[in-house]
């Protein structure tokens, strides 16, 4: 027994099952599907979803936008690591756009976006605004960090610029560099799914989960929340594999 308990997977299904519990003993307490519908109402709000092009269809399109963003983002962010790692004065020049990015609500840049881009793009500008600073700032700190006696003997060794990147910065950046991409990824739904409740695109799930508040379809609403958060534990797991292929490859 004591076996049976101790499995991650039985253990996982016994804490979503109390959770579970636990959301549908309020919405028997709350009495109404306007306010709190229960587990099985938003099972069905959702499966009722999944059977309509729309559903699939505002899902693959909030994943495309909400990769691009970070793919773009870990891109530019690792450019960035790099050229302020190498030079100090473009390091100076360039922090304060950093602690800006960082520092700004997120909303406040969607406002602000919407005023240059269309409904469809400012989700995917968002997430690589989002995962920009996360990526520079990580991949910066892990070249500054970089063992000093490595680099001298290196030097010594005569190491040429290709062997010294991938022999000594390369791992010491590289931890970095994941923790940046796992971190950013998680930053990049959340903001882009905001900035689609937001901006209203023709297609989004962030466009329905509105639309579901404004004309009071709470049991929508909470599908289409499910249905984020779902597809955000699965993009989770997939980065962390493909990280984790990474790192065994080195």
């Amino acid at each position: 027994m004591r076996r049976f308990f101790k499995n991650k997977i039985v253990k996982k299904a016994l804490i979503a099952a109390v959770w579970l519990l636990i959301w549908q003993a309020a919405a028997w307490a709350v009495g109404s599907k306007l306010l709190l519908p229960s587990p099985v109402e938003t099972a069905k709000a959702l499966a009722s979803l999944a059977v309509t092009g729309t559903f699939w269809k505002s899902c693959l399109l909030t994943l495309l936008r909400v990769f691009a963003g970070f793919f773009l983002g870990v891109i530019a962010g690792a450019v960035l690591g790099v050229a302020t790692a190498a030079s100090g004065f473009l390091d100076e020049l360039l922090s304060p756009l950093r602690s800006i990015v960082k520092a700004t609500p997120v909303t406040s840049f969607i406002i602000l976006v919407l005023l240059y881009l269309t409904s469809s793009l400012t989700p995917m500008f968002i997430a690589f605004l989002m995962v920009l600073p996360i990526v520079w700032a990580n991949v910066l700190s892990g070249i500054k960090a970089t063992d000093a006696q490595l680099l001298e003997m290196a030097d010594a060794f005569g190491y040429t610029k290709a062997k010294k990147l991938s022999a000594v910065y390369a791992p010491s950046v590289l931890p970095h560099f994941l923790s940046a991409c796992t971190t950013g990824l998680g930053f990049a739904w959340k903001s882009g799914v905001t900035a689609e409740v937001i901006a209203h695109p023709a297609f989004g799930m962030g466009k329905y989960i509105y639309e579901s508040k404004l004309y009071l379809e709470t049991p929508e609403l909470f599908a289409w929340t499910a249905a984020v958060v779902i597809l955000s534990f699965l993009l989770e797991k997939l980065v962390l594999l493909l990280l984790g292929r990474i790192v065994r490859w080195k």
